[in-house]
């Protein structure tokens, strides 16, 4: 009986093991470009630095947590100098939880070209756009809450324009 037992076991594990790998597996998201301004490259990087995109697509098989994305135009390492957008694309894991994104100019960073982003394939046209320095759909101190977009949406997947 306990050998019996012990395989249930293992095997109870192993099913729960493999569903919970598929399921991770299953979770994408993708980070597309449009740069209409004259110069600069789009640029998608975590936030310690590893650089994900510089202009094509990118896709996240999994969760994108804590991407910053840019048009290198002479900016910082991690967008110094520069309209910086902050995202993180996740399937919500429980109510209330899920991707988030906004622009930010808090210093270091600061306007640079107008810039936006929208949510697709989930949370449809939610999204923001900064126009120029006093752009109220950014932060601008450390302070400042409520001008993050979320989406609670599965798979989303995020648009950043440049010079729109």
């Amino acid at each position: 009986m306990m050998i019996g037992m012990t395989y249930f076991l293992k095997l109870t594990a192993f099913v729960a093991a493999t569903a919970f790998v598929v399921e991770g597996q299953s979770e994408t998201h993708t980070v597309t470009f449009q740069n209409l301004c004259s110069t600069g490259v789009p640029t998608l990087k975590t936030y310690n630095g590893e650089i994900l995109s510089t202009g094509p697509a990118y896709t996240s098989n999994g969760s994108l947590i804590a991407a910053i994305a840019y048009l290198d135009v002479g900016c910082g390492a991690k967008g110094e100098g520069c309209t910086l957008i902050e995202t993180t694309l996740v399937n919500p894991a429980s109510p209330g939880t899920g991707s988030s994104t906004d622009i930010n100019l808090i210093p270091p960073h600061s306007f640079s070209v107008p810039s936006g982003f929208w949510y697709y394939n989930g949370c449809d046209g939610h999204g923001a756009n900064c126009t120029d320095a006093d752009c109220p759909s950014a932060f601008h101190s450390s302070t400042e809450g409520g001008v993050g977009i979320v989406c609670l949406a599965e798979n989303v997947n995020l648009a950043i324009t440049f010079c729109n």
